[in-house]
């Protein structure tokens, strides 16, 4: 018994022994240098990438902010035009007061409609904004995705000289 359980154990020493894989040969400089490169392209790449994504961030939001207050100043304008019209028509004489509220009624109307003109302008313009960042933001990304792609086959190409 004790023959089998020795001769089992060196078969499994023997066995680990061939299973093990073979070391690494210690990279050539050629292999350090070029990973050395691809690593220092990707961080610079990753660095522009972010730079890229926080520009276009910041310009949606100026764009949002922008266009908010375009459309309280063009909500506020109608709002005066529509006052403006309904008191002179409050003030018009009791013969002249069928004409004096349809002309309020018609400057109430264009007013209203030129400040949804302006609403509309204003998001119209936010969304071409939120177009050319998510662009931008893709653009950026693809070109660090093709930089880190570049570095590695700059490795692999430099491990087989």
């Amino acid at each position: 018994m004790n023959k089998l359980i020795v001769a089992l154990v060196s078969s499994l020493f023997a066995m680990s022994a061939f299973a093990a894989a073979p070391a690494d040969a210690p990279a050539s400089p050629a292999t350090v240098k070029a990973e050395a490169k691809a690593d220092k392209a990707a961080v610079k790449a990753t660095a522009a990438e972010a730079k890229t994504d926080a520009k276009a961030d910041a310009s949606v939001a100026k764009a949002t902010a922008k266009a908010t207050d375009k459309k309280a100043k063009a909500r506020s304008k109608a709002a005066k035009a529509k006052a403006k019209a309904n008191a002179k028509a409050a003030t018009a004489k009791a013969e002249n007061k069928v004409g004096a509220d349809a002309k309020a009624d018609k400057a109430v109307v264009k007013a209203d409609a030129k400040a949804d003109k302006a609403v509309v302008k204003a998001d119209a313009k936010v969304e071409k904004v939120k177009v050319e960042a998510t662009a931008d933001k893709m653009n950026a990304k693809t070109d660090t995705a093709a930089v880190k792609a570049e570095g590695k086959a700059d490795v692999k190409a430099s491990t087989a000289k």
